[in-house]
């Protein structure tokens, strides 16, 4: 049977991402192509193998097909299993629930071909369509100066203005005039302060630095309108990137905390993905300048709201997915797609849940409910060859040798790039 046509997956700006076999030369090695076993509709133990898998004159030592025996009984073994493809045999999924033959292909061989719009509370699947800011009403603070004042202070603010203060006459000599003139100040320009001054029988509101640069770059506490929400939602895509990845980048980017940001559910890093995100007193206008100077990443459906997102309040995700390389016939594609959409399926639960790095989690989970905690401990911090460069090598090098954790701790990550 042919290759699978490729899907046109929406970009933002409106442009389409095509995905044929060819259009991308640069891309990850393919995955093993995992054959069916006629006789349970589980995928064989044999794989086929590239050419040029393996460097010429190498031996590969063969894996035991024993579930119960070495074959994954350690990190290294796993590491070196996943290099050839761990099947679903060998985590003991046996049979396929559904009946027909079904039939083969490659998932995920680009981050491309997975695509994942969540779908929020309301059952809305959410989709960035919107790059604008959104326009705020002037605020009546700002109607209380003259535009020469507004010059005045907005330069006192940035440290331009010589006389190191400013002094706005209060001709109407009310309480309530004055408390207005205090309040736009401290609203308006954050880091200044005000006092009042009795000059000739005049007043007069002075407006002044309380605590210097310290103060004007950290404005958020003063400057932040309480007519507004508190949290700046907006949606986030990105490419090739997981959800905690792209949160700490958006972070580096605005200097801030990564706590002040909040999500519904965590997407997958080889996808394209499209989410809802919460930030707490980041405007959208700064927002929207990462769009700028980051890559794979776009942020837009600006909107103020009085509430965080909390994990678990999506109804669900919505996935494309292009799958490459079918093998077999019009009748069994025909048969497994007509399964799908009449009879639906069983949450999927496969090689996902084990993990393809040189942590095996499903050796992890047995080893808690064992309440085994120096193997679980051992698991995540025992060296992983070949999987991770620079200080983490050195840690978990000094954990295998002391088992001391402050020590591994103290490792100087500068000394490792």
């Amino acid at each position: 049977m042919a290759d699978a046509e490729p899907m046109l997956v929406p970009a933002p700006g409106g442009e389409k991402r095509a995905c044929p076999a060819l259009e991308e030369e640069d891309h990850s090695t393919k995955r093993p192509r995992v054959q069916k076993d006629e006789k349970n509709g589980g995928p064989s133990h044999k794989l086929p193998q590239d050419e040029g898998d393996e460097p010429e004159g190498e031996e590969t030592e063969p894996l035991e097909e024993d579930g119960e025996g070495e074959g994954l009984g350690s990190g290294e073994a796993f590491a070196e299993m996943m290099k050839h493809g761990l099947t679903e045999l060998d985590v003991g999924i046996l049979k396929f629930v559904s009946e027909h033959k079904g039939f083969s292909g490659i998932l995920k061989e680009r981050y491309s071909d997975f695509v994942v719009h969540e779908i929020n509370k309301e059952g809305k699947t959410v989709r960035l369509d919107d790059l604008s800011v959104p326009e705020e009403p002037d605020q009546p603070e700002s109607q209380v100066f003259t535009e020469e004042q507004k010059q005045q202070l907005e330069q006192l603010q940035l440290f331009k203005n010589k006389e190191g203060n400013v002094s706005i006459e209060v001709a109407d000599d009310t309480k309530e005039k004055r408390t207005l003139v205090h309040k736009a100040v401290k609203t308006l320009y954050p880091g200044l302060e005000t006092k009042t001054e009795e000059r000739e029988g005049k007043k007069f509101i002075v407006a002044y630095h309380a605590a210097g640069q310290k103060a004007l770059a950290a404005p958020r506490k003063h400057s932040w309108p309480k007519s507004r929400g508190a949290f700046c939602h907006f949606v986030l895509y990105k490419e090739n990137k997981d959800t905690m990845e792209a949160i700490n980048v958006l972070s580096k980017f605005l200097r801030m905390r990564p706590n002040v940001f909040s999500y519904m559910g965590t997407k997958d890093k080889r996808a394209i993905t499209v989410q809802e995100i919460a930030v707490l007193k980041i405007t959208a206008e700064r927002l929207s300048h990462l769009n700028k100077c980051l890559n794979n990443f776009k942020l837009g459906n600006f909107c103020y709201k009085k509430h965080p997102l909390k994990l678990g309040e999506l109804q669900g995700n919505h996935f494309t997915v292009v799958i490459r390389n079918i093998t077999g016939t019009e009748e069994q594609v025909q048969q497994a797609m007509s399964s799908l959409r009449e009879t639906g399926f069983i949450n999927y639960y496969g090689m996902q849940r084990f993990g393809t790095t040189a942590v095996p989690t499903h050796q992890v989970g047995k080893a808690i409910l064992q309440d085994n905690w120096n193997e679980v401990i051992d698991l995540i911090l025992k060296p992983r060859p070949g999987a991770e460069k620079g200080y983490l090598v050195k840690c978990r090098e000094e954990w295998a040798q002391s088992q001391d954790p402050e020590a591994a701790h103290r490792v100087p990550f500068f000394i490792y790039p």
